[in-house]
């Protein structure tokens, strides 16, 4: 059977890589072992990092699935070309930040296999700690007459600024004397001025087509204290002055951003070359490069509806596992290896394209599959009585832990009178197909012995509460006899003497729609009514001893994940990560 050819995913950003190392385009760059300004690694051996990427979150809300993108980006090449990736807050604004989402980032970058110490190296910076540094790249900018104080109000900046098709209007203040601008400049640091009476301006071109390069904002006045630096400071650097400062006092090589900042990329390379001339920060400079963001179906990813969700209660908080956020894919039971696989095969690429969710699934059980040991949950559960097996015997079942892996060994189950099997899994009165227990039909009983039903029991309301078998002894599996007789179906069960009753939380996408809110529509009018549900299974013994964040495939239903945040000790309680197939566009189960 010919196999048809799998095109490779698009990654320019890696072509780029390539293409630098091929020219040696960054081998004369030094490096002191701390970022800084051009004559703190003037003196310095050369790099021995062939490339430096950085992720560079805002420490201002929790990490969802679009970052896990950035993040293997970013971490992936520099691991994959012999280079390191910082790992960076950008905490210029400190009215949204808080020490604690600097914590959770850390967590969620760690539990997706990354780490930003390596060898000598420890890599974790904070824009905060370059304050001193940008204050003095922006009085050099002064010095040299490319930056100025602006004494308007917002309004009248903004007023001024023109369209994409009018060109803005000078400042009245764009005139002023550097000994002026130097010396606002100064009383602004001192404290001296309210919010929003001066500001200060790179001076470039009001009358340029891309309004990004009319005169923008570079520090700001605010009054506040702030999570790194407390009130050491009372003015702050706007993001786009700050960021590319930071790229060049870290050595970095390939700046990744999202497409959004792709207008902004002139003033990037403005900025630095302003500073390489000053002789401030040392060339090579780096580069800024941009990719498509993370589209998926089936969920949002804009902060503001994240926030909306957890404001309005429709969901338990931001680590509610339908969230997609890192740390609700942590609690749900995802594999980091899922998210990483997952950008693998989606490449990188400037075009915008909506990911499948099916695929993002696909890529869990497709690590989960390989990694996760099999344990045996009935969810729904009806008892079967074997009446022709001893009353108080019992016997061990042998089941493996693992069918791919039969060097962990196997498992006993305990086999008895009583067992607990699905609801499912019997019918009074069997359709055509199927293939389970219905009066006079026969079944295995996986890992034990093939049984044939002869009754059952109801209570006044007419649910079965009790279905009865006789067991046929010679057929036990791993036996001679066991393939003397033919079934088309397997039950799985659960001992009803051994069994562990937990609370199993039944999860699934948490809209309905694939494009939650489209066509102008309220996204919240999309939600699945039906994304969590809580059941009390039957577990196999073990389970009882499962611990935090600890994973399974339950045979026939799914991977689970005990939840580290409600289950308590000998008292787990399970999450469903995935089913065992995709129950959206086929049935799963069986």
């Amino acid at each position: 059977m010919t196999k048809t050819p799998v095109t490779p995913p698009v990654h320019f950003i890696r072509n780029i890589v390539e293409a630098d190392l091929a020219a040696d385009r960054y081998a004369g760059r030094r490096w002191s072992g701390t970022p800084g300004l051009a004559v703190s690694h003037a003196e310095a051996p050369p790099d021995a990092a062939r490339i430096r990427t950085r992720f560079p979150p805002e420490p201002n809300g929790y990490l969802h699935f679009g970052h896990a993108k950035s993040i293997c980006l970013n971490f992936g090449l520099a691991r994959q070309f012999g280079g390191h990736c910082h790992m960076r807050f950008d905490d210029t604004n400190p009215e949204k930040e808080a020490q604690e989402y600097v914590d959770a980032i850390l967590a969620a970058v760690r539990w997706l296999g990354f780490d930003w110490k390596d060898g000598t190296e420890d890599n974790l910076y904070f824009a905060s700690n370059y304050f001193a540094q940008m204050l003095a790249c922006a009085e050099y900018l002064i010095e040299a007459g490319h930056a100025y104080v602006d004494s308007q109000s917002a309004e009248e900046m903004r007023a001024s600024r023109g369209t994409l098709t009018e060109a803005g209007q000078e400042s009245p203040d764009r005139g002023r004397s550097v000994a002026e601008n130097t010396e606002l400049f100064r009383r602004m640091q001192a404290g001296e001025f309210p919010d929003g009476a001066h500001v200060l301006r790179a001076k470039i071109d009001m009358a340029s087509p891309n309004i990004n390069l009319r005169d923008p904002v570079i520090y700001r006045i605010r009054h506040v204290s702030h999570h790194n630096t407390g009130d050491r400071y009372c003015v702050y650097p706007m993001y786009t002055f700050a960021h590319p400062i930071e790229d060049a006092l870290e050595n970095i090589t390939h700046s990744i951003c999202t497409l959004e900042f792709e207008d902004q990329r002139p003033f990037y390379d403005w900025l630095l070359e302003r500073l390489a001339e000053g002789r401030l920060i040392r060339r090579p400079l780096p580069k800024q490069y941009e990719f498509s963001r993370l589209n998926l179906t089936y969920v949002v990813l804009s902060k503001r509806k994240l926030i909306q969700l957890v404001a309005e209660g429709k969901v338990s908080g931001w680590d509610d596992p339908r969230m997609p956020t890192l740390i609700g894919a942590r609690r749900r039971g995802y594999a980091p290896e899922g998210f990483r696989l997952l950008m693998e095969r989606i490449g990188v690429s400037k075009s915008d394209s909506l990911i499948d969710y099916r695929l993002l699934e696909d890529c869990m059980r497709e690590v989960m599959n390989e990694k996760d040991e099999r344990r045996i949950a009935v969810l729904d559960p009806v008892k079967l009585v074997i009446t022709n097996y001893p009353e108080g015997a019992a016997e061990a079942c042998p089941a493996p832990r693992h069918p791919l892996k039969p060097e962990l060994g196997s498992r006993d189950l305990p086999f008895a009178r009583e067992v607990w099997i699905e609801r499912e899994d019997f019918r009074e009165a069997p359709v055509k197909g199927y293939n389970r227990l219905s009066p006079g039909a026969l079944a295995r009983l996986k890992y034990a012995y093939i049984v044939k039903c002869t009754d059952c029991e109801k209570d006044a309301e007419g649910n079965v509460t009790t279905v009865f078998c006789e067991y046929l002894p010679d057929t036990k599996s791993g036996t001679p006899g066991a393939d003397s007789v033919k079934v088309k179906g397997t039950l799985h069960w659960v001992a009803v003497a051994w069994a562990h009753a937990a609370e199993v939380r039944l999860y699934d996408r948490l809209f309905r729609a694939a494009a939650p809110g489209a066509n102008g529509d309220d996204f919240l009018a999309d939600i699945n009514p039906d994304s969590c549900r809580a059941v009390t299974a039957q577990l196999e013994p073990g389970l009882k001893e499962a611990r935090p964040e600890q994973r399974f495939q339950f045979e026939r239903h799914g991977y689970f994940a005990v939840d580290p945040i409600d289950s308590r000790p000998d008292a787990p309680i399970f999450n469903r990560a995935v089913t065992l197939r995709d129950s959206w566009g086929n049935a799963a189960g069986g």
